[in-house]
């Protein structure tokens, strides 16, 4: 069983930026894809950004240019950075990782954008 740790939110001003990392138990290097998804109230999860086993990355349209996705395989962790936020921004933020055909989730972290 793959976990999966999420650190990182917290409280910031519109126009501020913050750092999210998602450090997992197994290796990420063998994992088909990593990625970061949002939930706020009523909605349905979504993909914020993505990066697979190639490197490759893929972002939501509402975040392109603002947020940025890096993987760190030698700590086993994986990094969102959220720059030029807005209140749009505000919501859960989960990890997710990939595996075969399996989904692990992290337990989520909370990020609010005030305006």
């Amino acid at each position: 069983q793959v976990q999966l740790v999420e650190s990182g939110g917290g409280l910031v001003q519109a126009g501020g930026s913050l750092r999210l990392s998602c450090t997992t138990s197994g290796s990420i290097s063998s994992f088909r894809a990593m990625g970061w998804y949002r939930q706020t109230p009523g909605k349905q999860r979504e993909l914020v950004a993505a990066v697979s086993r190639g490197g490759i990355t893929n972002y939501a349209d509402s975040v392109k240019g603002r947020f940025t996705i890096s993987r760190d395989n030698a700590r086993n962790t994986v990094y969102l950075q959220m720059d030029s936020l807005t209140p749009e921004d505000t919501g859960v933020y989960y990890c997710n990782a990939k595996i075969g055909t399996m989904d692990y989730w992290g337990q989520g972290t909370q990020v609010t954008v005030s305006s």
